[in-house]
């Protein structure tokens, strides 16, 4: 009885904290995606349908089905009559649970996991709006589309504690085969982890996005002096003196770093983005939005 106390007292802290972080999270999600305006984007795009999309001047090869003949009546040219593409899409999304995500600069800044979470939620909106399948990696069940999948989807990013690891490495045994992908950190672990998720990813046809999260501080290095540096688990620790004279090595590393991401990301298929948590997250969701666009 005395084992099963603690454990009951534990379970009710950790409802109470996630009946607290879901409504928030879902709203600024909602928010979030309000601010990008689609426009063309979505599944608006020539393909397999029903619906018609647009005009376009007819190219060498088509057939004469294809040609509109009544559009191209009013005209010297021919015209074929383009539908919209209805087939939707499975994404798939990685937040890296990583202690390492947990640090903010500042107290006014949010964490890069809740800038992670936040992305990836409010993605998942615009995404199941246009009527693509969403999960996460992750998660057991299979994507889903439909507004159900957000409440969902919300509950596994509030309710996945970080592990006990200080950095992570991508999760692919949940992608679809030739679907896309989206994966969250900051990617400051060994990068030998993201390597071989999109090998892997690659081999099954998946192309996505790569979404390097920091803080302002990681970025500019703004330590002087006396400074003790340890990792947010507390597995490494690092005590100097004269942490200015760290900084241009720093600077160079990171530098480093983010070219042999893009680098990856490019060879890939994929597309890379590095996101400070001390910028709008709106700028980072129409990026992300249009690059899945972009790599369908």
């Amino acid at each position: 009885m005395s084992q099963t106390a603690p454990s009951l007292a534990a379970l009710q802290a950790r409802a109470e904290t996630l009946g607290q972080s879901l409504p928030a999270l879902l709203a600024q999600a909602d928010q979030l995606a309000a601010t990008v305006i689609l426009g063309d984007h979505g599944r608006r795009r020539a393909g397999m349908g029903d619906e018609f999309w647009q005009y376009r001047p007819a190219h060498a090869g088509d057939s004469a089905a294809m040609i509109d003949w009544r559009r191209s009546a009013r005209s010297d040219a021919h015209f074929v009559r383009e539908r919209e593409w209805q087939a939707a899409q499975t994404v798939m999304l990685w937040v890296d649970p990583a202690r390492s995500l947990t640090f903010s600069g500042e107290k006014s800044r949010p964490t890069k996991a809740e800038r992670a979470q936040l992305l990836a939620l409010a993605l998942s909106v615009l995404l199941l709006r246009g009527g693509e399948r969403v999960g996460l990696t992750s998660d057991h069940e299979r994507p889903r589309a439909g507004r159900a999948q957000v409440l969902h989807l919300a509950q596994l990013l509030t309710a996945e504690g970080e592990t006990p690891a200080d950095f992570g490495a991508p999760d692919v045994t949940g992608i679809v085969s030739h679907g896309r992908a989206v994966f969250f950190s900051d990617f400051l672990g060994d990068p030998a982890g993201v390597e071989a998720a999109l090998g892997m990813a690659s081999d099954r046809g998946v192309r996505g996005a790569l979404v390097q999260i920091l803080d302002p501080a990681e970025e500019e290095f703004p330590f002087d002096g006396r400074t003790i540096f340890e990792s947010m688990g507390g597995t490494m620790r690092h005590e100097t003196l004269r942490a200015g004279d760290l900084r241009a090595r720093y600077l160079d590393r990171l530098a480093e770093r983010k070219a042999r991401l893009e680098t990856l990301a490019r060879a890939s298929g994929w597309h890379y983005l590095c996101h400070h948590t001390g910028q709008t997250a709106q700028s980072a969701l129409l990026w992300l939005f249009t690059a899945l666009e972009r790599g369908r």
